[in-house]
């Protein structure tokens, strides 16, 4: 991905585990309690993560973009990997081709601990470095000269970080399946790909293309991103999988699924032509897929219709059964979603509507428009992938159930912000904000889209949004400067409100004789977002500020229209 636009978390983080976990457990105690107290439970139980961050040297060593990193533009990794399930170790090497930006002779590549670096060899010679935790500074034999083209190849070998809870708590999983067979996979969002290859590990810049090399024992099928160039028989006991992806894909998302797999297809005519759609499960599994992944196709063309053309048809589109919930692994969604509609079963607006799909089939591909064909250089800006792919959730109910339907999806997963801390984070130190970067973001473009008042033309900003920055990595405030020329509103107060605090805005009222009096408390300075006012025989706007404003009404039986996320307060 070009460096030419400013690009740990996972796409479920620790707070959203957190949340889930809040959400399954009240769903449990739901009979007993009615949804008042239900509420309750969600909103306030305490975020023990919600606490003041302090940042390492380590931390800008990952979140930054130092001078080993600057010079040199990521084009392709040639990724070898063997995997030995027996001792959970891998063992391979990696080559990285790059152009150089600047003349430099030390670069940067990520390793976790505990996995080695072995060697770095440059043009036969041997290269020397010098570690400083997870990050080796590479001293090349020779400075390499602006606009050369280059490559160095890095072996290592190790056992990987264990997940422990995937995907939120990432790293490599060892497992078996169901009839106790291996069952080998990855979530590694957040620590992202240092904790299993050596890599330029940072959003900013990903490789342009990817092959993938992936030896297993031959009783087991590895799939991989993009499409499968070939099969090899390296022993009589092991085969290499070789898989391909000709677009630029985030480090985060390169992911190998190692099973006994099998695979069934379709396609859809979308905006791009014909679009392969690939599915490997489990074989005990397949049945159950071929019922459940139909959803797909249904998916594709709403997305498609709200986004534009899918980002990835030279490299097709996967649901890869996984040993975890699910994550966006571009053009190999993971999926681990049990086969069911909802979250696991459970419905996170609790307005019903959230159990009339699948979940992870839909947030995870929504990804594959905001995430992988655009992505944030820092994950501080993390809310341009959830909150968009969140709002996709409220889209897709629509496309199927009407508007009415989406927007009643989005209202009720207000029940899972938590307005902990701001949804944007701290750059430069690989830190991502609140968990309300999903849900509470999602309904401020909810909010948004209620301002433009026009749906044609919001249509024409998410469509025009992926192909102004198809390909790229961006910043929060290139999207947010997008969307207010393209919409012709000045939103930024809306933006800073939501985004960089935790604050919702109370619309203050009071009544006197016909007079409506009315402004924003609870808000950053300037807050000036339009209200409306839902009354039996019309709608009304209001532009409310900080200062008391007031209007007189024929009548007082109205309500605030609830498609803003915003509280009231009534004053005597």
């Amino acid at each position: 991905m070009n460096q030419t636009s400013e690009k740990n978390t996972s796409s479920f983080t620790v707070h959203e585990y957190i949340c889930s976990i809040k959400i399954q457990t009240c769903m449990t105690v739901f009979r007993k309690l009615n949804t008042l107290v239900l509420i309750y439970l969600l909103l306030c139980a305490p975020d023990i993560y919600a606490q003041k961050q302090t940042y390492t040297h380590a931390d800008s060593l990952r979140g930054g973009i130092g001078k080993a990193r600057a010079w040199w533009d990521l084009k392709h990794y040639d990724l070898h990997v063997a995997f030995n399930y027996p001792d959970s170790s891998i063992k391979g090497k990696n080559t990285i081709l790059y152009t150089v930006l600047e003349s430099d002779q030390v670069l940067q590549l990520d390793l976790m601990e505990p996995m080695q670096l072995d060697s770095v060899i440059q043009e036969k010679q041997v290269c020397k470095w010098k570690k400083d935790g997870n990050a080796y500074f590479i001293h090349l034999p020779k400075a390499q000269i602006k606009g050369e083209f280059k490559s160095l190849t890095a072996y290592f070998h190790g056992k990987p970080k264990l997940a422990k809870q995937a995907p939120w708590d990432g790293g490599i999983i060892w497992t078996k399946d169901a009839r106790q067979r291996p069952w080998i996979s990855l979530a590694c969002q957040g620590m992202a790909s240092s904790v299993w290859f050596p890599s330029k590990d940072h959003q900013f810049d990903e490789a342009d293309s990817c092959a993938m090399h992936y030896t297993v024992p031959n009783d087991l099928v590895a799939v991989s991103n993009g499409r499968m160039r070939g099969v090899e028989m390296v022993s009589p006991n092991l085969a290499t999988y070789h898989w391909a992806v000709k677009n630029p894909i985030n480090n985060y998302n390169i992911i190998p699924y190692i099973g006994y797999y099998v695979n069934f297809k379709d396609t859809i005519h979308g905006e791009g032509g014909l679009l392969d759609l690939d599915f490997w499960v489990l074989q005990e599994n397949l049945d159950l897929a071929k019922k459940q992944f139909v959803q797909a196709k249904s998916m594709l063309h709403c997305f498609e219709y709200w986004f534009g053309k899918y980002p990835f048809y030279e490299d097709g589109y996967k649901l890869v059964e996984a040993p975890y919930l699910g994550m966006e692994h571009q053009s190999a969604i993971a999926y681990g979603n049990k086969f069911k509609n909802g979250y696991l079963g459970t419905d996170l607006s609790l307005t019903g509507w959230g159990l009339k799909w699948d979940f992870i089939i839909v947030h995870e591909s929504g990804h594959e428009w905001f995430g992988n064909n655009i992505t944030v250089k820092d994950v501080a800006d993390n809310w341009v992938h959830e909150g968009f792919t969140a709002y996709s959730e409220c889209l897709y109910t629509q496309c199927l159930f009407g508007k009415k339907a989406g927007s009643d999806y989005v209202i009720g997963t207000r029940i899972g912000v938590q307005n902990d801390e701001p949804i944007i984070a701290d750059y430069n130190v690989n830190r991502d904000g609140s968990s309300d970067m999903y849900y509470k973001a999602a309904n401020m473009l909810h909010g948004i889209r209620q301002i433009v008042s026009n749906d044609s033309v919001w249509r024409l900003m998410l469509r025009e949004m992926n192909k102004r920055f198809w390909h790229q990595t961006v910043t929060s405030h290139q999207i947010e400067e997008f969307m207010m020329q393209f919409l012709k509103l000045d939103l930024q107060k809306v933006f800073d409100q939501y985004l960089r605090t935790k604050q919702i805005p109370v619309f203050e009222y009071k009544l006197n004789g016909n007079k409506l009096s009315f402004r924003w408390t609870n808000c950053v300075k300037y807050f000036d977002m339009p209200m409306k006012l839902i009354f039996p025989e019309r709608d009304y706007w209001l532009n409310p500020t900080e200062k008391w404003q007031k209007v007189e009404l024929n009548s007082f039986d109205f309500k605030l229209d609830s498609n803003f996320f915003v509280r009231n307060k009534k004053l005597k």
